[in-house]
């Protein structure tokens, strides 16, 4: 037998930009701001807690309590604005063969997960996501120690009906 390593011809391969991309449930937008206004509070409450322990032990050394809350909401407000842009690129696709979610502003990110490679795949959910009817499908495969692939923010039907497609397909009973 003699060894062949043939080369790909790049051209041939199907782009990933071919493939339209769904985007999560605008619902997950509302659970989104609710977390970033919970983390926002929390931050904001610890410069008030700061403040009122600095003025009780006379000692400390003096803090503009202004700048910080200021800092401090400039932050939130980045926060927030960044997490409700990088929202519009969560997009997943699931296709015979394999699964794609796309992610990420700044770093934006593209992972396939061949039907092949999937070893188990469940859906679960958060109280606040079944408050909204949502769900998250996670997704593992071989070698790995947690789920390789999770996509927040589907409607609670449509995860059950893509986990029972790729449960069908991974144990050959499609």
């Amino acid at each position: 037998m003699t060894f062949t390593n043939l080369q790909i011809d790049t051209e041939s391969i199907p782009s990933i930009d071919d493939v339209v991309l769904k985007p999560i449930s605008k619902a997950y937008l509302k659970i989104i701001a609710l977390n970033k206004l919970m983390i926002c509070t929390v931050l904001i409450s610890a410069v008030f807690l700061g403040k009122y322990f600095i003025e009780k032990n006379e000692e400390s050394l003096p803090i503009n309590f202004w700048y910080v809350l200021a800092a401090v909401i400039v932050f939130c407000i980045v926060n927030l604005i960044v997490s409700f842009l990088a929202f519009k690129k969560r997009k997943y696709a699931i296709r015979a063969h394999d699964v794609i979610y796309a992610k990420g502003l700044i770093v934006h990110s593209i992972v396939t997960v061949p039907m092949s490679r999937i070893q188990h795949v469940e859906e679960s959910r958060s109280w606040l996501a079944r408050s909204f009817g949502l769900a998250t499908l996670n997704i593992y495969t071989a070698g790995e120690s947690g789920s390789d692939l999770s996509i927040r923010g589907l409607p609670y039907l449509e995860a059950t009906q893509i986990k029972d497609i790729i449960s069908a397909k991974v144990n050959g009973n499609d």
